[in-house]
């Protein structure tokens, strides 16, 4: 009997085998279908978000570290700048500062303002580089900044690296259009660590520079209910070796030559003649797409008058950052300004 069913085995077996091949074929049939209707597997590039919308108010000018920023900033595809608004004494130098910056690296078409002015009782370091640049009347910088909130509600990022006077100016002028701001990164206070001594030693906390010369404004804009995000001096104190400075300055790209040429004028304008930069506003700047370089932690952070921003018990309102990956920072700031390009 066995041998009677043989071809018979044979022939069952053969349209099972065939019938599993077209079941196979008709899954990789859908499997390849469906991978047009849901989209790309998981381990596919993902297409870039839109860039990220950013206001600079800035004290450009002085300190060298500005111009490392602005820098980063410019060569940062994950942000689109739509002002700059420049804080603090002689805001129309600063501007024409500005304006000379983006000129020569093919960026003028981005806005420049001039916040709010005040007293002018000290040179500032960098103005013959400001001076080389035509005398313009610009816009009022708070005002600038508003409307720019209004046309983009919720979406902007301001990157505040100065004292904070025109924070200060917009909240009083309309509390209601600033807490429309996605959020403030803000380089400013002290929690724990001052000022680096002479020698490198650490310190205990200091009246940082941009909060002790309009600690009031600090104070309205830590009351205002918008999301703050806060590099104090605890994580931004990083330094910028001679070696890498040269290195950095020897791309001789549009860009790096301009900040060359800032960086020499704040040298020679500092005292004892610096050599070494701080880079606490680039940090700033780099987390607002790089976070992970600088992790955050609640804190509820109040503000007095001799400039002191202390941790307080109670509900937080804002994000600190008290420590950052400094060489993953300085990495990413080389990389950055050595690009060619604008």
């Amino acid at each position: 009997m066995r041998n009677r069913y043989t071809g018979l085995d044979r022939l069952v077996r053969a349209l099972h085998q065939s019938s599993q091949a077209l079941a196979g074929s008709m899954v990789l049939i859908f499997l390849s279908q469906s991978a047009f209707a849901f989209g790309p597997p998981s381990s596919a590039p993902k297409k870039e978000a839109s860039p990220q919308l950013v206001w600079l108010d800035t004290d450009i000018g002085d300190d060298i570290d500005d111009a490392f920023a602005l820098g980063l900033i410019l060569r940062s595809p994950e942000l689109k700048m739509l002002g700059i608004s420049t804080a603090f004494r002689d805001t129309e130098a600063r501007a024409r500062l500005v304006d000379r910056f983006l000129a020569a690296t093919g960026n003028s078409s981005i806005p420049v303002t001039a916040g709010v002015h005040t007293k002018v009782d000290e040179q500032m370091s960098q103005r013959a580089y400001a001076e080389q640049s035509p005398a313009r009347t610009h816009a009022d910088g708070v005002a600038a900044l508003l409307t720019a909130i209004r046309q983009h509600p919720g979406q902007i990022t301001l990157i505040a690296i100065g004292p904070l006077f025109n924070v200060g100016a917009s909240i009083d002028r309309d509390l209601a259009t600033f807490k429309k701001l996605k959020r403030v990164v803000l380089m400013g206070g002290s929690i724990d660590r001052g000022y680096d001594g002479a020698k490198g030693e650490r310190r205990p906390a200091d009246a940082e520079w941009n909060i002790l010369n309009d600690p009031r404004g600090a104070a309205k804009l830590f009351a205002s209910g918008v999301p703050i995000f806060v590099m104090p001096l605890d994580s931004t104190q990083v330094h910028l070796e001679n070696v890498d400075r040269t290195a950095l300055f020897n791309a001789r790209n549009s860009l790096t030559t301009q900040i060359d040429l800032l960086y020499r004028e704040w040298s020679e304008n500092s005292p004892s003649h610096a050599i070494r930069p701080t880079l606490f506003d680039p940090v700033a700047a780099a987390y607002t797409f790089r976070p992970d370089l600088c992790p955050m932690e609640p804190m509820r952070i109040e503000v007095d008058a001799k400039g002191f921003t202390r941790k307080v018990p109670g509900a937080a309102n804002a994000q600190v950052c008290l420590k950052s990956n400094e060489a993953a920072f300085l990495k990413l700031l080389e990389e950055r300004l050595k690009q060619s390009g604008k």
